[in-house]
């Protein structure tokens, strides 16, 4: 192996070209390969030879490249063993195969097959041979349509995924190209001779060694090409690659440097707007092979701008001393030049949301945020929670982080029900995104997976054995009003005092949580949770009315009404008091549903009842909006004789593999065992922290599903506000707002217990006075 350079990095960058001319390639080309031709032409090489063998009627007949002396052969024999497994793992990538060389003793997998030594004065040259690939090359980015442009990313990430099983120790190489040793090119600055391109050229680095090089051993890593640009592939009359030339400068790289040296190909001489959409374009086609991770993404601005400024300063560098044509080595760099001063013109954080990243909202963006909201979002909208709006970032399980990277015990958000972001929902959801969307009028074995998993996890004998999707369980509620209306021909509806069921105009009535104190609706009837004798009471004011009741509908846990106890006996008396008047009862399973009260899949299991309809919604895809209605086939079967249902999106096959998802977490993490246990906890942490005459008045609820009584009001505001200066979010319900709302995620454990007791207790001591403090 030659010796390494004193300069650190590979020596064939700092070697001059081969000099063969023509007479010499065409004995090379008959006396060894036995490929007789009539001229060869000169195609251009960075350090290299290339040549065009042609016939006499100058069409082409096999490429020729002869090596830099200082060329290690190891690394000849890498590229082959490269390009013949690339070739394996995917036959249709359109690689230049070398030949073997005819004669030569070894096997097919004796990579020193495919070149033949050429000794001359200045060293040991390797000449090998190529078929001819169709298309043309060193085309124009600028000429390359979108189609085209997505499909370079296409096959980007194709000859990515070829390589990934691939290595070899000559990819243990220092090649300056491969942008992860940016940092050795600074000795080369001084060779740049604009003083503009020179400074653009330290930014870009300085950039790369603050922000990605800390961040380098966390990507994705493996043999890269390392070079696929318009210099180095050929392209068809549409601009698609049809051949991928030269693997001369791989190395073991991270990943995305493939794509940085593609992006820096395609997207010099572009204005800002341009270079995004089309690097949006080429990102777009990568994905579609190959996603790309966070980290990844938010780093494609330094790294096209550390490929750029590589390219500045190693064709300037070669150029000054001379190792290739000044005006060949230069050619681009004007271009690239322009591309790096539009990224720091643009600001990095700007350059990685064009680019399609997320990044994080800045806590300075918070009032603008606020203004931007309340200007578009109009005044209907329920305000922001805290008095200082949380700007939040990002979240993983129960806890939720903020712009200022300040984390918070989320004890409110019943939504993501299994914790957020949990990996088994969010990579099925992008799994099966990826694979196939569509709708119900087709068959697809999600749906109906997860419509047989429902079902039996309702009660034995119940009969609720048919499914209706939909999107939402404000959704799913209205869809089970017009069933029950449909079913019974009645009007008139039945909830609790004080309950919430959703937004659409037939369930906004059954949700006296957001009306007005005038605008009881004349069909609806409310019930006290305190009243064995409720349900009877309100059919008695509908039928002084002259209305027929259609359903009850019921949130097993009373969300909204407070968490008021209810015995299993005293919802008997209710569901048979409201089947005695013909109404059907509807099982809200929104808010109590998926486990969360512990002991049961269901809320309505708890109070021991058994529904003719069930809603689910929220938790059902832990945040993906999903939701269904669950009835009896005679129900289903008199909507069915009135009028069709179909949802466009209800039950599509990534909803279904949400929802799907969840259940598994449920069931494997042992959900529900854990919830009752971490709510039995937390009841009692609470409990501990009432005092005489002070501000909590009692606990309730089951699992994780718990409100906490306190004096009034404004005592309960304070104590929201309170954890949320101590990092624990919560929220207030009940008519008079008096009731503390828990109900975290149910990824909440014994673990968390004491944080939320801690933070409530730092609380509780603000508002006593000091004589009861304990």
């Amino acid at each position: 192996m030659p010796p390494t350079s004193t300069t650190g990095f590979d020596p064939v960058l700092a070697a001059a070209r081969p000099t063969f001319d023509e007479a010499a390639v065409l004995g090379i080309a008959a006396g060894t390969f036995g490929q007789a031709a009539a001229a060869a032409r000169d195609l251009g090489s960075e350090r290299d030879q290339t040549f065009m063998l042609l016939d006499a009627a100058s069409r082409p007949l096999a490429v020729m490249k002869l090596s830099n002396a200082a060329e290690d052969p190891a690394t000849l024999d890498m590229e082959a063993l490269a390009v013949l497994h690339a070739r394996r793992v995917d036959p249709t990538l359109p690689l230049a195969v070398p030949r073997r060389v005819p004669g030569v003793d070894g096997d097919a997998s004796d990579p020193a097959t495919f070149r033949a030594a050429v000794t001359r004065p200045d060293g040991v040259h390797h000449a090998r041979l190529y078929d001819v690939l169709p298309g043309r090359g060193r085309s124009d980015p600028m000429d390359l349509s979108d189609a085209a442009l997505v499909a370079w990313g296409e096959t980007t990430a194709r000859l990515g995924r070829a390589l990934r099983g691939f290595f070899h120790p000559s990819a243990q190489r220092t090649m300056l190209w491969d942008v992860q040793h940016a940092a050795l090119t600074r000795p080369m600055v001084r060779s740049i001779g604009d003083p503009g391109q020179r400074a653009l050229v330290e930014r870009a680095l300085d950039r790369f060694d603050e922000v990605v090089t800390p961040a380098w051993p966390s990507l994705r890593a493996q043999v890269v090409h390392g070079d696929l640009t318009t210099d180095n592939a050929l392209v068809d009359e549409a601009g698609r690659i049809t051949g991928i030339v030269d693997f001369g400068d791989m190395s073991h790289s991270a990943l995305v440097t493939e794509l940085a040296s593609v992006l820096d190909s395609l997207l010099d001489d572009r204005g800002p707007h341009d270079l995004f959409r089309t690097a949006r374009l080429v990102l777009d086609g990568y994905q579609r092979v190959t996603p790309l991770e966070p980290l990844e993404l938010r780093l494609m601005g330094e790294l096209l701008a550390a490929r750029a400024a590589v390219t500045i300063a190693i064709s300037s560098w070669r150029a000054e001393r001379g190792l290739e044509e000044a005006a060949f080595a230069v050619r681009y760099n004007d271009k690239v030049a322009r591309t790096i001063a539009t990224l720091l013109d643009m600001g990095w954080d700007e350059v990685a949301r064009r680019m399609g990243a997320q990044v994080a909202p800045r806590p300075a963006e918070r009032s603008t945020l606020a203004a931007r909201r309340a200007a578009t979002m109009g005044p209907a909208l329920e305000p922001l929670t805290y008095d200082d709006p949380l700007l939040l970032a990002s979240a993983q399980g129960v806890w939720m982080t903020d712009a200022d990277g300040r984390r918070y015990l989320d004890a409110y958000n019943n939504v993501p029900c299994v914790g957020h972001g949990h990996p088994r929902v969010t990579e099925a959801i992008a799994r099966q995104s990826r694979q196939l969307n569509t709708n119900l009028r087709y068959l697809h074995e999600t749906a109906i997976d997860l419509a047989e998993r429902l079902i039996a996890t309702m009660p034995a004998g119940s009969g609720l054995d048919t499914v209706f999707y939909v999107n939402s369980g404000s959704e799913a509620n209205d869809l089970a009003w017009r069933l029950a209306t449909t079913v019974t021909g009645a009007t008139g509806g039945l909830c609790t005092a004080h309950a919430y069921h959703g937004i659409s105009a037939a369930i906004a009535p059954l949700s006296p949580e957001s009306w007005r104190a005038d605008e009881a609706p004349a069909t609806v009837a409310t019930w006290a949770p305190d009243d064995d004798a409720g349900v009877s009471n309100a059919l008695q004011a509908l039928a002084a009315r002259g209305i027929r009741p259609a359903a009850a509908i019921l949130d097993g846990v009373l969300t909204s009404d407070g968490y008021p106890d209810v015995t299993p006996d005293r919802a008997g008396t209710w569901l048979a008091d409201a089947r005695a008047a013909g109404a059907l009862w509807i099982a809200d399973e929104v808010q109590g549903g998926h486990g969360r009260t512990g002991g049961w899949m269901w809320s309505f299991q708890r109070l021991g009842l058994v529904p003719d309809i069930v809603t689910i919604g929220k938790p059902m895809g832990n945040g993906h909006p999903v939701g269904a209605v669950i009835t009896r086939r005679e129900v289903a079967q008199a909507f069915a004789d009135e009028t069709v249902f179909f949802s466009t999106f209800g039950g599509n096959p990534v909803s279904a593999a949400a929802a799907i998802a969840v259940l598994d977490v449920i069931r494997d993490e042992r959900v529900m065992e854990r919830t009752a246990a971490a709510g039995t906890a937390l009841r009692a942490a609470i409990a501990e922290l009432a005092t005489p005459g002070g501000p909590i008045v009692g606990v309730r609820g089951h699992g994780l599903a718990i409100g906490v009584e306190v004096t009034d009001g404004p005592t309960a505001t304070r104590i929201k506000e309170g954890l949320r200066d101590r990092g624990v979010l919560i929220g207030t319900c009940g008519r008079d707002g008096t009731v503390l709302k828990i109900r975290p995620p149910l990824a909440f454990t014994t673990a968390e217990v004491p944080v939320l007791g801690d933070a409530l207790a730092a609380t509780l001591a603000t508002l006593r006075p000091a004589g009861q403090l304990r």
